[in-house]
């Protein structure tokens, strides 16, 4: 079977201004901010929401953990949806019409009053949801030079998951249906900044290369770009392990470690999405110093299988520990920023946003698969013992995957992905 070529596609096109770059980094951070705002607020009022449309105590676990498994399923839908739009129709149409879906899905979220309402909503909200940082990432790193291209991603990556540090402030602050109407609004306001933002030239190229563009099954149906797809999305698995699981969970999961007064949902995402936004910082930088993606997200999952650790042996000694420990993990999996760089890198222009747009998205909807394997341990080891189990396998796939995986810093984006 004839395996997939990478063609060189050298094409004649406008360098943008200094401005123009940096108006579209901006917008892209801002738009990933607001996304991350919107993404994070269900863990932080999961608890008074679904209490606040009647759900009885002993449902609220179950009922929350369907309503995030819609919105991660819908984001697995979105993912495609919005990938394969950004190859053919362009990174801006994305960057449009994504904003546009999540920010009236919330704001009508703001007015449910059952689960029914609720899960079609916030399936709603993760189809809009999915198709932010894919374009984003998409654009930046096609109109950055090679050598500093990691950085662009870095600052997105950086401003974009302070936004959960926002969403906790505002769901602690307001009641829970206020908050999202902020998230609604901000997404509206920042639809009009993103006026005047250039698209892509190597895309604008591209429109003329006669060539398939954003053929999601041909990437799958292909043995080499299905295997490297998989292993770039298995890479971030204990990402959201650790943020669907270990974060959301914490008060069941502080109370299964008879801690006296359990976690907060939302100051658990605070301190984890601080950490991140360090993380994202670090790895990011780090991964242009040493001019390596992959050694620095080695680096980053051995410290959250160390920091994973932590939080299952001492994070229960009180809570200043507890969030202390919440902190390092949110640095750990902060290599969130190399992750998107590296599925951005890895594959031609005619499927670049795609890949980038479902990679990161199908490692958000890993977790619907981690809170199946979570629920139906639960019953034999208990909460404590699922949560242990399911990041253990979690971990050891992602170091398998990353083994032998390309290395792409410094690699010359300007390709096709041919059969």
């Amino acid at each position: 079977m004839p395996q997939p070529a990478t063609v060189s596609r050298p094409v004649e096109r406008a360098a943008l201004s200094p401005q123009a770059v940096r108006l579209a980094i901006l917008v892209a951070a801002l738009g990933y901010f607001v996304d991350i705002y919107d993404l994070i607020l269900f863990s932080i009022v999961r608890i008074p929401s679904l209490r606040g449309i009647g759900v009885p105590e002993g449902e609220i676990l179950g009922q929350g953990v369907l309503l995030l498994n819609m919105q991660m399923g819908g984001m697995l839908v979105g993912g495609i949806i919005w990938g394969i739009l950004g190859d053919k129709r362009g990174r801006l149409t994305v960057l449009f019409g994504s904003i546009v879906l999540y920010s009236l899905a919330n704001i009508a979220n703001g007015f449910v009053s059952s689960v029914p309402q609720y899960a079609l909503l916030r399936f709603i909200a993760g189809v809009g949801l999915a198709g932010e940082l894919g374009a984003g990432i998409t654009l930046v790193s096609e109109i950055m030079p090679a050598h500093s291209r990691g950085y662009g991603t870095m600052i997105v990556a950086t401003v974009g998951v302070t936004g959960a540090v926002v969403a906790s402030l505002v769901g602690d602050a307001f009641n829970w249906r206020t908050a999202y109407f902020v998230g609604g609004a901000m997404g509206l306001a920042l639809f009009v900044l993103r006026v005047g933002v250039a698209e892509s030239g190597m895309f604008q190229g591209l429109r003329h290369a006669g060539v398939v563009r954003g053929d999601f099954w041909s990437l799958i149906a292909r043995p080499n770009t299905r295997w490297k797809y998989v292993r770039v999305v298995l890479i971030g698995a204990p990402i959201w392990y650790v943020i669907g699981i270990l974060i959301t969970l914490s008060p069941e999961l502080g109370a299964a470690m008879n801690m006296a007064t359990p976690p907060n949902a939302g100051r658990a995402v605070m301190f984890a999405y601080i950490g991140l936004a360090l993380g994202d910082f670090a790895s990011g930088g780090l991964s242009q110093l040493i001019k390596s993606r992959n050694r620095v997200v080695g680096l980053f999952v051995g410290l959250t299988t160390l920091f994973i650790a932590a939080y299952f042996t001492i994070a229960h000694l009180s809570l200043t520990v507890f969030y202390v420990v919440c902190l390092l993990l949110g640095v750990a999996v902060g290599y969130w920023a190399v992750f998107v760089t590296i599925a951005s890198e890895q594959f031609g222009t005619n499927i670049r946003a795609t890949v980038t747009t479902t990679a990161p998205n199908f490692v958000r909807g890993s977790l619907v698969l981690l809170t199946m394997a979570f629920q139906a341990l639960r019953p034999l080891v208990g909460i404590q013992g699922s949560a242990m189990i399911v990041g253990a396998v979690a971990l050891a796939i992602a170091y398998l995957s990353l083994w032998g995986l390309e290395e792409t810093y410094g690699k010359d984006l300007d390709y096709l992905e041919l059969p």
